[in-house]
């Protein structure tokens, strides 16, 4: 992916779905009754909206781009949040919930560093290579809480 504001389009469609599917994940914990993982999912929404004006910001976008399916260059053909959403339903319990935003985060780093790895653009592979340092630290958060509640 060479162009920046292809790139930019990817990334404030994976922003946004990764902001709904966080609140999904945070009403659905407090539905079950731990706030306190409700409040971490409720967090992790609120970077995906902050990922999302800052991607929105860079592209100088007063509406996201609408990008017709076809042109969408994403892995296996979907949303790398898309993807690993697919497993979330009302009855997940709290360990599961985790697992399955680690997998949206995973998917979301790997998907920007391919970009930061194959792009001939030298500002996409400079912006790919600081979205996927944002998302990295997401999957650490999230590898933090998870390995928390296991000793605890």
């Amino acid at each position: 992916m060479d162009d920046i504001h292809l790139f930019l389009a990817h990334a404030i469609h994976l922003e946004k779905e990764s902001a709904r599917r966080y609140e999904e994940l945070a009403t659905g914990m407090k539905t079950l009754g731990d706030p306190e993982v409700a409040d971490f999912f409720g967090q992790m929404a609120h970077y995906s909206r902050l990922h999302l004006a800052d991607a929105m910001a860079r592209g100088g976008f007063h509406h996201p781009p609408e990008l017709r399916a076809d042109e969408y260059a994403w892995p296996d053909g979907a949303s790398p949040e898309a993807a690993a959403w697919s497993g979330a339903d009302a009855f997940m319990d709290v360990p599961g919930a985790l697992a399955l935003a680690l997998d949206g985060e995973q998917r979301a780093c790997a998907f920007y560093r391919g970009i930061a790895e194959s792009s001939r653009n030298p500002n996409v592979r400079m912006m790919a290579r600081e979205f996927a340092e944002e998302e990295a630290d997401h999957v650490a958060q999230l590898e933090s809480r998870i390995d928390a509640r296991a000793k605890g």
